[in-house]
């Protein structure tokens, strides 16, 4: 990820987890569209996420997650509480009920300008946080 957590690569998860709050844990921001056609849908699988999602999530290290909409974007946020991100990555990647998971919240999402990477989300820079 370019400075702080900019960029993606090949995963669900950022390059890098950003920037360290402790030493410990790194919080995440992202974001992608959300097509209008879709955000019914979108939404309707949000609220019933598979149980084996949510326990790569927390197996993956990744804690805080939430999802806010916003006049056609999805902003993310997520803690980032693990020590190895490259192998979190993986194993996310990895893992098939995710990938499955994702061929149905995929179509869905649209990249914001600017954004390659594999995944649709695109990572922000955090300029402020307050505990």
């Amino acid at each position: 990820m370019r400075p702080d957590s900019t960029g993606s690569d090949e995963g669900g998860l950022p390059s890098s987890p950003g920037r360290e709050t402790d030493g410990s844990v790194a919080r995440v921001g992202q974001v992608v569209r959300l097509l209008p056609q879709h955000r019914d849908d979108y939404i309707a699988l949000h609220e019933a996420v598979w149980p084996a999602v949510r326990t790569m999530i927390s197996d993956c290290n990744i804690k805080n997650y939430s999802i806010f909409e916003r006049d056609g974007l999805l902003f993310a946020c997520f803690e980032y509480a693990g020590h190895d991100w490259n192998a979190d990555n993986a194993k996310m990647m990895a893992d098939p009920t995710t990938r499955e998971w994702w061929k149905l919240t995929d179509p869905c999402q649209q990249p914001v300008h600017g954004h390659d990477g594999p995944r649709p989300w695109a990572s922000m820079t955090e300029v402020f946080h307050h505990d």
